[in-house]
């Protein structure tokens, strides 16, 4: 079964792997939490995935800003500096001996409770921190053929309901959106905003391109994506328009090109829109997705940190 933009081919080496939980090093039959952890309770905690190359991060400022600053938002106390959790990754990379093709899950959530409850004054513990690294590359057929997203009826909610900027473990409205994209045959959810405009997709971030501009959501709904914000810059300085703008379902049906980013696959083109073949109104335009693609690994490249 098609995972869309996080369809990967299994690594036996990722049998062996080495997950730190809390600066020690575990199995990964013997990398487990506490029942009680505030994360297994109540999805009470927040989240980046990264991606090592060449024994480098891509963008790792941009998602330690954005861990902080959700930790932050949820007054949680990670317990460690910048310089101090970049080290943990570093030495959990170096005990497993990897420099390449590696996707990295790191998860801290408030802790350990005295009882189920959602209140953070019984939080007993101090923060769980949790690296998980693995041998993981998108299918590159996935990038050659694209996907197919189904617009979905469950909507990004705004700041007062759910504030979508926070990258938390509570991601119930994102699988909901997934479960139906799947039932409908779909790849990933299209997600739309309160007033029905375009929004994001569940697990990505969406891009289209009319007459030669790239339109993308105005952030508003959606989570600051490091890869969104790095594809936009590239544009820019490429002289491309983009327009962060509201933007309808209309406007996505009659599109030239259309795309989705995210830390894992990079840039992924869309070929279908519920039912609707991206690129069929409008034939013979030039693309610019390709050279959006190389334009955002020469990025990478560019803002890389090496590690180990």
């Amino acid at each position: 079964m098609s995972t869309g933009t996080h369809e990967y081919a299994d690594d036996p080496r990722n049998a062996e792997i080495l997950i730190s939980v809390n600066g020690a090093l575990k199995k990964r039959a013997e990398a487990v939490v506490s029942v009680f952890d505030s994360g297994f309770i109540l999805g009470d905690g927040v989240w980046e995935g990264l991606r090592l190359s060449d024994g480098a991060i891509a963008f790792l400022d941009g998602h330690l800003d954005r861990l902080f600053e959700g930790a932050a938002a949820l007054d949680l106390d990670i317990g460690l500096s910048r310089q101090e959790l970049t080290a943990r990754i570093a030495a959990c990379l170096q005990a497993n001996g990897m420099r390449d093709g590696v996707h990295i899950r790191l998860m801290v959530t408030r802790g350990i409770k005295a009882t189920p409850y959602q209140d953070p004054r019984v939080t007993i513990s101090d923060a769980t921190i949790v690296i998980i690294p693995e041998y993981k590359a998108p299918k590159p057929e996935i990038a050659e053929k694209g996907i197919s997203l189904f617009t979905v009826h469950v909507r990004r909610t705004g700041p007062a309901e759910q504030d979508q900027k926070i990258n938390s473990h509570s991601k119930l409205n994102c699988i909901l959106a997934c479960i139906q994209a799947t039932k409908a045959g779909a790849d990933e959810g299209l997600m739309l905003d309160p007033d029905g405009f375009v929004a994001t997709c569940n697990s990505t971030h969406f891009f289209i391109v009319r007459r030669g501009e790239l339109w993308t959501s105005t952030g508003d709904y959606c989570l600051g994506g490091i890869t969104r914000g790095e594809i936009i810059n590239a544009a820019r300085e490429a002289g491309i328009a983009v327009r962060e703008k509201r933007f309808s379902l209309t406007d996505v049906y009659g599109a030239d090109e259309a795309f989705v980013t995210g830390t894992f696959a990079g840039l992924v083109p869309v070929r279908e829109v519920d039912g609707r073949q991206i690129g069929a109104v409008r034939p013979g335009f030039t693309p610019i997705v390709p050279r959006l693609r190389e334009l955002y690994k020469e990025r990478v490249k560019a803002h890389a940190k090496p590690l180990v």
